[in-house]
């Protein structure tokens, strides 16, 4: 079953939609612990503040179930703050904390870059290491982003791709069976659509 997780405040419909149209087949929505059954794959997609985020994964008892599945292998893929939700803490109003499956924090945008915050739009992403995710996209290809907050990871080795707006930042991350992509996959056209589909491709490799 590919679990995607809606705890209320991800861009479903989108990401679904973007899903159906690769053929993807057994899509499963999960809202709480109890759906959480015979889970093969994960895709976390997520908007909204980190801290609110999380507060809703707890509630919905998804926590556990969702570190459980990673330390099993289960492949997963978290989208924007999905993505952010993979590290030790958010500084976002105030300290919170994140699943904790991966190294380093999640901290907003300099003041001072002489840019707009949030950073929205289409920018490229430099590939850091090979990967099956990033297969069959051309160097510096464009992927579409809205953020405020960014990725810091304390393990340099989990750096997938990454991103210059007015610093250089994570824009994609990968450990075993974790990946996450700041942006959003299913706004980034063909790019996204090939990410998409190199996930579901590992994700039935695994199954």
């Amino acid at each position: 079953m590919l679990a995607v997780i809606d705890y209320g405040a991800g861009n479903l419909r989108s990401v679904l939609h973007a899903l159906k149209h690769l053929g993807a087949e057994n899509i499963h929505i999960v809202r709480e612990s109890s759906d959480f059954k015979d889970v093969h794959q994960i895709i976390l997609p997520g908007v909204g503040a980190f801290g609110a985020g999380m507060q809703e994964l707890k509630k919905r008892r998804l926590i556990d179930p969702i570190r459980d599945a990673i330390r099993r292998g289960v492949p997963y893929l978290g989208i924007c703050l999905g993505m952010q939700f993979l590290f030790e803490y958010s500084d976002e109003m105030g300290h919170h904390e994140g699943l904790a499956v991966l190294p380093g924090f999640v901290t907003r945008f300099p003041e001072n870059m002489g840019l707009k915050v949030p950073h929205m739009g289409w920018n490229q992403l430099i590939q850091d290491k090979e990967s099956v995710l990033l297969q069959g996209l051309k160097p510096n290809s464009y992927a579409y982003f809205v953020h405020s907050y960014h990725c810091v990871p304390r393990n340099a080795g989990d750096l997938l791709a990454s991103c210059d707006y007015g610093i250089r930042f994570a824009a994609g991350v990968e450990r075993d069976n974790i990946y996450g992509v700041q942006f959003h996959p299913e706004k980034s056209q063909s790019v996204g659509l090939t990410i998409l589909n190199n996930f579901l491709k590992i994700g039935a490799r695994v199954s």
